[in-house]
């Protein structure tokens, strides 16, 4: 059998051709450079090249063609289709963005995960112990997808799944007892997760990288609610929620201590029953003296004797109770004692609060006394609407308003206060409420986060004044009995029916 130079030429460049993609692919499956490796690509590269020199002229002949020209034209325009594609790839993946179209922005970390991992200037390591390729496969992913936020958000946090029987020495290294189980890790410091929700995450680096622990106070001994109650008038839930932020949180009885302990970075009484002895006020006024910071809530119907310590601070407790009267109660369950709010003062406190509410069930006046007064620097943080206004007391449940002896909304419910003329600086929130942040009603709309803003701002704490994580909204559908019937019979009858009906009129007006 005879071949011909025009034969042969052809065929050597498609041999070519393929030595040069069989030796690629082959490097980038082993990774390195081999000598059958380099064989099959010189090979390939030699006959390659011996195709364009020898077929040269075939080759301009070819492309002088028309068919040939259009057709060159459009893989011309393949080409720089493919190499635009590529690029926006290529600034995809240095540029990383994604958009989060649920309403409440689930898989977007929340503005107090961003302010607290932005400053972040030395590396954390998050490792999750699992096998790869064992059961936790969808958790693995899960928390990949979640911490890639993370990543992204700071380049100093990395994610990494640790196969524990690859790496019995870092798994002994943080004591890891069983598989799926998570910790942070920052130099020496070590956290580990009971749950990787984002206020988990968010509050294991916060802790991992803080330096000091600040104490929060909660005073008792005046019929206050404990922070250990589970009940819906308990504290609990916020004195959970302010350890995961790194606080220390404990008791104090003022009159057994004997003074406000040293320890305490912030003062808090939620909701005294009964009025304080004139030593209590005494000691709270040393403390705020020296550069101590305190929150009151201070639920209405009781004569607390605090005035000694509220005038130096140009604030005013009315002796009320606020009623609204625009009927956002009844969506509530409850009546018109539950004010709502949505006019905010300017303050870090509630700087983010616009467009959202708080309540506060059976609420009491709390104002700036002398607005003239510029030290210290009060600022009303609370503005019921204009459907408001105060009454002396409820009586048996039904109120009404006497212009003579009550206000007109909008009403003040708390005011925030600074004094820097001391000692040193101090700061003071007061709000007339308790159980806006109780158990029962801390999970409402911003009322949590106006009790740990407000907590923030008194520690000086300001990467964590915020909105914090959301919790996924209960989007379910419940139907009656009556309502299931009617769905699935026009589901499975009348709509079938009508498709049937119309299809017949068709027919009939093209017959």
């Amino acid at each position: 059998m005879k071949f011909e130079r025009k034969e042969i030429v052809p065929l050597a460049g498609a041999i070519g051709l393929a030595l040069l993609i069989v030796g690629y692919v082959r490097y980038q499956v082993t990774g390195e450079l081999q000598i059958p490796t380099k064989v099959v690509l010189i090979a390939g590269g030699v006959l390659f090249l011996a195709w364009i020199v020898l077929g040269f002229g075939s080759i301009v002949g070819f492309f002088s063609k028309r068919s040939s020209k259009l057709g060159t034209n459009t893989t011309v325009l393949v080409i720089a289709v493919l190499a635009i594609l590529g690029f926006l790839n290529y600034l995809g993946y240095r540029h990383h963005k994604t958009f989060d179209l649920t309403s409440e922005k689930l898989y977007t970390l929340s503005d107090q995960t961003q302010k607290i991992i932005e400053p972040i200037r030395a590396d954390v390591q998050v490792y999750m112990f699992a096998k790869a390729a064992g059961p936790e496969q969808e958790e693995i992913q899960a928390m990949k997808d979640k911490m890639a936020e993370y990543e992204n958000e700071n380049h100093h946090i990395h994610f990494t799944v640790v196969d524990p029987q690859e790496r019995p020495d870092l798994a002994k290294q943080y004591d890891i007892t069983r598989m799926g189980q998570v910790v942070v890790a920052n130099g020496t410091a070590v956290e580990h997760l009971e749950d990787t929700t984002e206020q988990d995450i968010t509050s294991a680096i916060l802790k991992a990288t803080s330096s000091t622990v600040k104490t929060v106070c909660f005073i008792e001994g005046h019929g206050e609610e404990s922070i250990s109650a589970q009940d819906g008038k308990g504290f609990s839930a916020v004195a959970a929620e302010l350890q995961k932020e790194n606080y220390q949180v404990k008791s104090v009885n003022l009159v057994q201590a004997g003074s406000v302990p040293s320890d305490c970075s912030v003062l808090v009484d939620p909701g005294p029953a009964k009025a304080f002895f004139p030593q209590e006020t005494q000691m709270v006024e040393k403390y705020l003296d020296s550069g101590g910071k305190a929150m009151f809530l201070l639920d209405p119907g009781t004569d607390l004797q605090l005035s000694a310590v509220m005038d130096p601070w140009n604030i005013k407790v009315g002796d009320d109770y606020v009623i609204d009267v625009s009927g956002v109660g009844r969506l509530l369950g409850a009546g018109p004692a539950i004010p709502l709010v949505i006019d905010y003062g300017d303050n870090p406190i509630v700087s983010n609060f616009k467009g959202s509410m708080t309540f506060f069930p059976l609420a009491r006046t709390v104002a700036v006394a002398n607005t003239s007064k510029t030290e210290p620097q009060a600022t009303e943080l609370l503005k019921t609407s204009a459907a408001s206004f105060t009454v002396a007391s409820l009586g048996n449940g039904t109120v009404k308003y006497d212009p003579k002896k009550d206000q007109r909304g909008p009403l003040s419910l708390g005011v925030a206060a600074e004094n820097k003329s001391g000692k040193a600086d101090s700061r003071l929130v007061v709000i007339g409420n308790s159980e806006f942040a109780s158990n029962q009603w801390e999970g409402q709309q911003r009322n949590g986060d106006l009790f740990f803003n407000g907590v923030n701002w008194l520690t000086e704490e300001s990467n964590l004044i915020s909105i914090r994580p959301k919790q996924v909204s209960n989007r379910r559908v419940t139907l009656t009995e009556a309502q299931q019937r009617g769905l699935q019979w026009a589901s499975t009858v009348f709509v079938p029916l009508l498709v049937i009906i119309a299809g017949i009129i068709v027919w009939l007006k093209r017959r």
